[in-house]
């Protein structure tokens, strides 16, 4: 396995069946990796070839899209983005311009009237990012022509290329479609905004979507408002949609698994080829030396991640290096088995309420949902 590093057969000390008998047994043919020995190097033609729909997000269609019949608005929303990638089917604003002697001299291509782009306003975990890559598979353009990827991915994209050289990567596409805008650090939507104004003149439709929190008041009018003042220019070229609703990923579902026991997370590590088993305070640590651009292959070929002695998060730097960690698993369908402190108490009062708190909500949603998924890992 690429970055992992190779260790001896794995014993370890685990309870039988006979009531206060702790036995040793062997679990598995080679000890977990651990992420914390992992430095993975990402070069800048991979964060290219990776802007594509998640893997959690390979087979999803808007017909897979379940809408809540009591948010009239999910349903509305379909439609409208079915049309929008309809009409996405002509030839590249782009490819119409006339070239000069050796390429100079080329006429500026004119962007299309009317909104060339959609905004998915609402809350956490009501699809959004079903419907953003929904969309992308419905574009009728061939994969290399159709670009996705979060907020964070993008200006990583920029910082890898330069600001130029992503113009130009990306100015040939169709469609652009970018998950979790975030609108909480000036510099970066500045340096986005000005990157999407070049491409819509290059003729490239966009797609974004943000959170806002449940509960808040005229939340769908301000988070739109907010989004539009961010990208000044840009505003014409927006149609915003509403979506409500609550978060699907705890819709009618249980409440999320109790943390396990040192020793139980432990077991599963060693009883589950693929796994990875770290302390969350040595892995905490570990996430500062790697830039985030780099979370994604930090966990290829993981079947699931382990961590043991879960405690809050320290300060706001190492919270959000987590929350674009637990977006990494969440994309790749990792499930995560820990011990220790309760995934909804990561954060303090403070953070929550500041002005992250969005990928606060966001990141707790995903990883209690990935802790659901990790149960069936102590079944065995």
């Amino acid at each position: 396995m690429p970055g992992s590093v190779a260790r001896p057969l794995a014993w370890v000390t685990v309870s039988t069946n006979s009531p206060g008998s702790p036995g040793i047994e062997p679990i598995a043919h080679a000890a977990p990796v651990s992420l914390c020995a992992r430095e993975p190097y990402v070069p800048a033609d991979r964060l290219v070839a990776e802007m594509v729909p998640p893997p959690r997000f390979d087979s999803v269609r808007f017909g897979t899209y379940l809408p809540d019949p009591n948010q009239p608005s999910q349903t509305e929303a379909v439609g409208v983005l079915e049309s929008f990638a309809g009409g996405l089917g002509g030839a590249h604003a782009a490819g119409t311009a006339k070239r000069g002697f050796l390429g100079f001299g080329a006429r500026k291509p004119k962007a299309p009237a009317g909104p060339r782009g959609v905004y998915l306003d609402g809350g956490y975990g009501v699809g959004k990012t079903h419907l953003l890559a929904s969309l992308w598979h419905a574009t009728p353009a061939e994969p290399a022509l159709k670009a996705f990827g979060t907020f964070v991915e993008l200006t990583n994209l920029v910082g890898a290329l330069g600001f130029q050289q992503t113009v130009k990567t990306l100015s040939g596409h169709r469609l652009l479609c970018i998950d979790e805008f975030e609108l909480d650090d000036p510099g970066d939507t500045v340096l986005v905004s000005t990157l999407l104004g070049k491409l819509v003149e290059a003729g490239v439709a966009l797609a974004a979507t943000s959170n806002t929190l449940p509960g808040k008041l005229g939340e769908g009018r301000f988070a739109a408002a907010d989004f539009l003042r961010e990208i000044q220019g840009l505003s014409a070229h927006f149609r915003a949609l509403r979506i409500d609703g609550e978060d699907y990923r705890h819709r009618g579902l249980p409440d999320a698994p109790a943390p396990y026991g040192d020793e139980v997370v432990t077991k599963a590590a060693y009883a589950t080829e693929g796994a990875s088993l770290d302390d969350f305070p040595g892995l905490l640590d570990h996430l500062a030396k790697v830039h985030p651009s780099r979370y994604g292959a930090l966990t290829d070929g993981l079947r699931a991640v382990c961590l043991t002695d879960v405690g809050p998060v320290p300060d706001q730097s190492t919270a959000l290096r987590l929350v674009v960690l637990a977006d990494r698993l969440y994309d790749r369908e990792v499930p995560v088995l820990a011990s220790g402190l309760p995934f909804d108490r990561l954060f303090s009062e403070e953070m929550l309420n500041g002005g992250y708190r969005k990928k606060y909500f966001r990141a707790i949603s995903r990883l209690t949902a990935l802790a659901r998924d990790a149960q069936r890992l102590t079944e065995s």
